[in-house]
């Protein structure tokens, strides 16, 4: 990488410049003693500072309320009752006809009453709708005999049905006729008269009659998939296998993200109703997805379950959810599993960054040389998309097996009920939900121009600490938690050591989440912070070089940005972000 790059990709673990040599700023994550003390994660108000300082009140408020409400069966009934109720007050009409004006207007009141007022002589000959004054006269003797329609047969009146329209056919053929058109699917819900010159429409009253069994439940299911599928409503129903829960969602609710969690715990975007993608848009996805497609063939390797291990070699085979790999005795080596560096190398960072290799070429290599570091780039993010993506699922698995056995067994250890072990499932939920959203910062991080440094920049550095987070949690959650599962030190794992590894777990959870709220945040909007500090920077800049030019003196100062509408505050994390802000877009006159 040229020279260039250098004064962005900085190590922000470096020692600051002289222009913040008075500043101090404090890391949560520079000590080791979060993980590997005796149970402690230090000061808890500093880490409860942290975390109010960088989200607002209005934030903490908004995050708990939802942009959709998850609805039963028994709340969609109702629902449709209510849309039917209103039309049939207002129109004063049957509910069968309410029903029949619905369906055609897509479940909207409004357009069945500017329908109906508009010209009601037109929506009735639509629908099917018989006129007010249509009237058929019939036997008024049941036992009077009369021709079916269908099967020829003479039945007496009783043994009849009709629609109103006055064509008769006996109920054996109109219950084959009804429960044929429901077999065939949602069509029977716009069901007319037998005979094939009538217009006159089945109304449900009737099929409700007619219809048998099973057939009479498809019958009532169709309906009710109407009003949430055909209805201008944001309502739709969960895709999750075998679900039969809907979802409204509030497009007013001030939040741009569409990602849902339904009741039966699957999780998808409500705009594309694909598996949940935060903080990459749907179109990016479908990009993605599209890509992975056509790298079939690379993607089948990279995703090999085996790797050797860097220093004897070994093959390892991945078993558990974090990137933290351990290598059999007697080599214990312990390294990353997605770089293959040494593990104590990541105590204060990510391997997220992916790092073009220099060199020249000549021009009958170019063409080759770009195809394969195209391939090399495209290989670093899908792999650690994979990664993250397959330890999701691990730990799906792993939160089944602690919520059916572990808690029991927590529980008889500690004497304690299993509602005071809620902080581990909490835990396991965070890291679920962690591991999909770093998943789809890989995707977001391939699709940044690599002439916008900055931003990649400061992408790779939220998505750094955002990772690092989750590894801490990730490996507290699933390899110091079997400690106290087991309990096969007796002494070590005591109930005041247990309570201590509750405030950790509680700790690393809330600090891993709101690390991955700053970078959701950040990523939704496009990491938008980057282009007004750059901007300050070159306002501020520009001030400092014109001083300089009217002076012999150098000395110039550094003004800190509010106009963003979100100023710096001195929290850890905060700090942290201020410095690589500060740093990132330094003028290579600073360094004079």
């Amino acid at each position: 990488m040229g020279s260039n790059d250098d004064r962005v990709l900085i190590d922000i673990s470096s020692d600051e410049d002289d222009h913040h040599a008075d500043q101090t700023y404090d890391d949560p994550y520079d000590s080791d003693d979060i993980i590997h003390d005796d149970c402690s994660i230090g000061d808890d108000d500093d880490d409860d500072d942290a975390e109010n300082d960088d989200v607002p009140i209005d934030d903490k408020k908004a995050s708990n309320e939802k942009s959709y409400v998850v609805l039963k069966e028994d709340k969609l009934i109702e629902g449709q009752k209510d849309e039917i109720k209103k039309v049939t007050s207002v129109l004063s009409i049957s509910k069968d006809e309410a029903c029949m004006l619905l369906l055609k207007y897509n479940w909207c009141v409004t357009n069945v009453h500017e329908a109906w007022f508009g010209d009601e002589i037109k929506v009735r000959e639509l629908i099917g709708m018989l006129d007010v004054d249509h009237d058929v006269k019939f036997p008024k003797n049941d036992e009077t005999e009369v021709d079916c329609g269908i099967c020829f047969d003479s039945v007496m009146v009783k043994d009849t049905a009709n629609c109103g329209c006055g064509h008769v056919f006996c109920k054996v053929c109109w219950k084959s006729f009804v429960n044929t058109a429901i077999n065939d699917g949602p069509g029977c819900l716009n069901l007319k008269c037998p005979e094939p010159s009538c217009e006159a429409a089945v109304g449900p009253d009737m099929v409700n009659v007619l219809a048998e069994g099973e057939e009479k439940k498809k019958y009532d299911r169709f309906w009710l998939r109407s009003y949430v599928e055909s209805s201008q409503k944001m309502i739709k129903w969960c895709p999750g296998p075998g679900c039969d829960y809907a979802i409204e969602f509030d497009d007013n609710f001030e939040d741009d993200s569409y990602d849902v969690t339904c009741n039966c715990k699957y999780v998808f975007c409500f705009k594309c109703m694909e598996d949940a993608h935060s903080p990459l848009d749907c179109e990016t996805v479908g990009k993605w997805v599209l890509k992975n497609t056509a790298e079939a063939e690379n993607t089948t390797w990279i995703l090999a379950y085996t790797k050797p291990c860097p220093k004897c070699k070994k093959s390892i085979e991945k078993n558990e959810g974090c990137m933290h790999m351990t290598c059999r005795k007697p080599c214990l080596h312990e390294f990353c599993w997605l770089c293959l560096g040494p593990w104590r190398e990541h105590a204060s960072r990510s391997c997220n960054s992916y790092k073009l290799e220099g060199g020249k070429v000549n021009k009958d290599e170019q063409q080759r040389d770009l195809a394969k570091k195209a391939i090399q780039r495209y290989t670093h993010y899908y792999e650690r998309w994979a990664a993250n993506e397959k330890s999701r699922k691990k730990a799906l698995s792993d939160l089944h097996k602690i919520e059916t056995v572990d808690l029991k067994i927590l529980s008889s250890n500690y004497d304690m009920p299993e509602t005071q072990l809620q902080f581990i499932t909490d835990a396991w939920l965070q890291i679920v939900e962690c591991r999909r959203m770093l998943k789809w910062t890989y995707a977001y991080g391939f699709y940044i121009p690599e002439k916008e440094k900055e931003k990649k920049a400061f992408f790779e550095f939220l998505q750094g600490e955002a990772e690092v987070g989750l590894e801490r949690l990730h490996l507290c959650a699933e390899k110091d938690l079997q400690i106290y599962i087991k309990k096969e030190d007796e002494e070590a794992t005591t109930k005041v050591i247990f309570n201590g590894f509750r405030i950790k777990l509680t700790g690393l959870t809330d600090v891993t989440r709101s690390y991955f709220q700053n970078l959701v945040r950040a990523l939704e909007n496009g990491l938008s912070e980057v282009d007004s500090h750059v901007a300050v920077n070159k306002t501020s800049t520009s001030s400092d070089h014109g001083d300089a030019a009217g002076s012999s003196s150098k000395v110039r100062v550094r003004k800190r940005s509010t106009e963003d509408g979100e100023p710096w505050n001195r929290s850890p994390e905060s700090a942290k972000r201020a410095r690589f802000m500060m740093m990132m877009t330094r003028h290579p006159m600073d360094d004079e």
